[in-house]
């Protein structure tokens, strides 16, 4: 039974979803840092908010770890990296707080423009300040909305709602996505000087760190507003207050910031024309349940039937995939698998050639799924789809993709060049109907094997009475044959035969299929 521990304080409706599921759920938000080193090793799966630092040295200690989950977007908190040499998935919720943390934003954008903090604290210390707090609409301003992924759309279309001119930018929205929305696309030197309000809706990362600073306040229309619900270190947090001072920024909101709990000592806690919350972007009843469920949710599929969801360590993966792509993909871990097996000399590189226009879009995870399987069982460690890769150039073994026409035989065809110090082998795989795998050559043999369960694998004299000599050794060692597959170059010359069986062989066995005259290499191989 997997074990999951959730050490951050998340909605019951997840513990309940992952128990009634059939997994062992530990629910302690309490654990000092030391209890948690402690603990960790035995657990298969690790939830999260943003309180759990998920840092390398934790990482170092997670030895049955295979998915942590973030319930919510970001995942500032966790070592993505460390995670993924260390074959550990990373999971998030990046829908789950959309809506909640959109209509934060526009409720900063409305408190900003109408001083509603600073007019409210007036009355409570018992004044009157109607002139001082008069505010602007926000109709026919422009709002300048930075990354227009899920919040930052939903931004856009409540400003179109208040009335208001939406520019934005994001490399990776589509014009007609932006046309449908209402959105001029534009570039950020455009941006700077024509907006009224910006708003930032980024990931933070090298490129976007301090995007909204010095430099940048510059270029901007006086009077802008800045508001920032998204990663602390977007926007400058003493750059701001500068720019503020000399007139240039009119007032800021921010809801997270560089360092969480912050120094209260910095000067944008106290400054009069800036709004503070503390990371509510997310905090809604409806939020925080959504986000635990789905977390849950897809904890609970990854384990049951080992579907990949949101994963931020992997670049879509398996849920990208269509069902005749979901296949090849296992047939390429399956031929790793089958590949590596049959492999004692020392690799010196491995050529990957996919052969099909079907298989050329998903190149670089049918490569992947073939390293993870050929690296399971070769190496101490659990091998992932997300450190396969990494442990592959660890082995400094070059793994070359190549992409070809359909062939003369099969419309797709994935073939594997090992390249050894005693030369090179051969072996290629192709799916009969929808899903069925068949390794259809083996060095210079043609075959059809249909690589399951556990597989005799030998060359022999092509002459009558082989394979009635090996079968006779296994018939008295109660073997059950489950299948044959039999290969040769030229009549009278050397064959391959390929015994699929009902139970592994002993080794004792295979030592006297051996010994049987006219019988060269064997390997037992399974799958």
């Amino acid at each position: 039974m997997k074990k999951i521990l959730i050490s951050d304080q998340v909605n019951e409706k997840s513990v309940s979803l992952l128990q009634s599921a059939g997994l062992e759920v530990t629910y302690n938000t309490t654990l000092s840092r030391e209890e948690l080193v402690k603990a960790i090793p035995e657990y298969n799966a690790l939830i999260v908010r943003s309180a759990t630092q998920v840092d390398a040295e934790l990482i170092s200690h997670m030895v049955n770890m295979e998915v942590i989950g973030r319930a919510g977007t970001g995942v500032d908190n966790i070592d993505v990296k460390a995670a993924s040499r260390k074959g550990i998935l990373v999971m998030n919720t990046p829908g789950g707080n959309t809506i909640s943390t959109a209509e934060h934003t526009f409720a900063m954008i409305l408190a900003l423009c109408r001083n509603i903090p600073q007019a409210g604290k007036s009355l409570s210390e018992g004044r009157w300040d109607r002139k001082k707090y008069s505010g602007t609409e926000l109709r026919g301003k422009t709002l300048a909305v930075l990354g227009l992924g899920k919040i930052g759309k939903e931004v856009a279309r409540r400003a179109k709602a208040f009335g208001m001119d939406v520019i934005g930018f994001d490399p990776l929205l589509s014009s007609g996505t932006a046309n449908e929305l209402g959105i001029e696309i534009l570039s950020l030197d455009q941006i700077w000087p024509r907006a009224d309000i910006i708003t930032v809706h980024v990931p933070l990362n090298d490129s976007t760190k301090n995007l909204l600073a010095k430099i940048t306040f510059e270029k901007c229309k006086k009077g802008v507003k800045v508001i920032n619900c998204a990663r602390g270190g977007i926007v400058n947090e003493s750059d701001i207050v500068e720019a503020i001072e000399s007139g240039i920024v009119s007032g800021a909101a921010f809801d997270v910031y560089v360092k969480e709990p912050p120094d209260f000592s910095n000067s944008i806690f106290n400054h009069p024309k800036i709004i503070c919350t503390p990371h509510l972007g997310a905090s809604t009843e409806e939020a925080q349940e959504l986000v635990a469920i789905q977390i849950a949710e897809q904890i609970k599929e990854f384990f049951l039937d080992s579907k990949i969801t949101a994963a931020v360590n992997i670049s879509g993966f398996a849920e990208s995939l269509d069902k005749e792509s979901l296949s090849y993909l296992n047939l390429c871990e399956t031929l790793g698998v089958f590949t590596s097996q049959l492999l004692n000399d020392q690799i010196k590189s491995i050529d990957l050639t996919l052969t099909g226009k079907t298989l050329h879009k998903y190149s670089t995870e049918f490569s992947t799924a073939f390293q993870k399987g050929f690296l399971s069982g070769r190496v101490s460690q659990i091998v992932t789809y997300v450190n396969a890769v990494l442990l592959f150039d660890d082995l400094k073994i070059p793994v070359n993709i190549k992409k070809s026409e359909d062939s003369n035989v099969y419309k797709n065809l994935v073939t594997v060049e090992v390249n050894t110090e005693k030369g090179k082998r051969i072996f290629s795989a192709t799916l009969f109907g929808l899903d069925e795998i068949r390794i259809v050559q083996i060095d210079n043999y043609k075959v059809e094997l249909n690589p399951a369960g556990y597989m005799l694998l030998y060359t022999n004299v092509d002459k009558p009475g082989m394979l009635a000599s090996v079968g006779s050794v296994l018939a008295e060692a109660n073997i059950n044959i489950a299948g044959l597959s039999l290969g040769r170059i030229e009549k009278g010359e050397n064959a391959l035969t390929i015994i699929n069986t009902d139970s592994r062989i002993p080794d004792s066995i295979i030592q006297l299929v051996k010994s049987i005259n006219g019988v060269y290499e064997v390997f037992q191989v399974s799958i």
